[in-house]
């Protein structure tokens, strides 16, 4: 019997305030997440569940007003948020990169994308000025531009969506890091580009046995790249599990919402009206007792006002924070009967 690796990444009830004019904010409420080398895990979720901040959380970039309130980060058994500057800034370095959601605002749009790229090759890496030429050009080429060496002396403008994205692979990646995290890298890009940047993501980690962190609001683009699913809402990891577990068993009446609501092709009559989930993610500046989820779900029972938040297993690998579980119950029930007729 093989045995799994350690995670690279273990997050342990990571709860991150912000201290506004108004009040305090709770962005994440005790979120918890494992990944092992060479995993691809996915973060899905509605806009604002907390999944860019799980990912700045793990860099240390909080915004302004913003602190780590609680809770553990351990990469390879090392405490991220004991680490003093110096070694902070070799963890950003060389362990862990991060492709942002938006490309351009990244990018300077006064350097050409070759100086760019030599640029974090020199600092991090102290290579000198050619050797980082040429390393760049081996960079951009390893992620799909073509004519690198051409293409270096292009400016960020010139570049399209799909091509600006890869740039920022190309830097996140240039240490060969063991961790990438993916804040929505394919949500402006037309299908065939968002394809070629998931497939691109693939590669490396297969490659180099890079465990990647994929922040997504899209289950389809999840389900295609994905070994695992970690399922947010309100500042929580409310379900976790394999791709088919969650898709075929979803426990969490949060994640049979998100499922419901996608967009499906009918094969006979007329399309009926899509699915949606009622109600609005939860405000941050409130207080929440019980179950985040209880004001928008329809199975809610009085013993969810009080529940902890708390993921439980559902079977190996599978969690869920459902303390009524309603749909293990009807599938259940329905087993039962089935029996009953044999």
């Amino acid at each position: 019997m093989s045995v799994a690796p350690e995670p690279v990444l273990s997050i342990e009830g990571l709860r991150v305030e912000f201290d506004m004019p108004f009040g305090r904010l709770v962005a994440l409420r005790g979120a918890s997440l494992s990944i092992r080398p060479g995993e691809i895990v996915g973060l899905v979720g509605e806009t604002g569940s907390g999944k860019t901040l799980v990912c700045r959380s793990v860099m240390r970039l909080i915004p302004q007003r913003g602190r780590i309130a609680d809770g553990r980060i351990l990469f390879d058994g090392r405490d991220v948020l004991a680490m003093r500057p110096r070694e902070l800034r070799d963890f950003r370095a060389h362990d862990v990169g991060m492709v942002f959601q938006d490309p351009f605002s990244t990018l300077n749009p006064v350097l050409r994308i070759g100086k760019q790229v030599e640029e974090t090759l020199r600092v991090n890496f102290g290579l000198k000025k050619s050797e980082a030429q040429t390393r760049a050009v081996e960079l951009l080429r390893d992620v799909g531009i073509p004519n690198p060496e051409r293409r270096a002396l292009s400016y960020p403008h010139e570049f399209s969506g799909g091509m600006r994205q890869r740039v920022m692979i190309a830097l996140a990646t240039a240490s060969q890091p063991r961790l990438l995290l993916a804040d929505e890298p394919t949500t402006a890009l037309d299908v065939t580009t968002q394809a070629q940047i998931l497939d691109l993501l693939v590669r490396l980690s297969e490659e180099g046995g890079m465990a990647v962190v994929l922040v997504s609001h899209d289950f389809g683009v999840i389900a295609q790249v994905c070994d695992r699913v970690a399922v947010m809402y309100g500042g929580h990891i409310v379900e976790t599990g394999t791709i088919e577990e969650i898709h075929d068993g979803a426990e969490h009446p949060y994640t049979r919402g998100l499922l419901d609501s996608i967009p499906r092709l009918e094969s006979a009559g007329r399309p009926t009206r899509l699915p949606v989930i009622p109600g609005v993610p939860p405000d941050p500046a409130d207080e929440v007792s019980g179950c985040v989820f209880r004001p928008r779900c329809r199975y809610a029972q009085p013993a969810c006002e009080t529940v902890s938040m708390v993921l439980e297993p559902v079977s190996p690998g599978h969690e869920t924070a459902c303390p009524v579980r309603p749909f293990a119950v009807a599938d259940s029930a329905l087993t039962a009967r089935a029996g009953a007729r044999l």
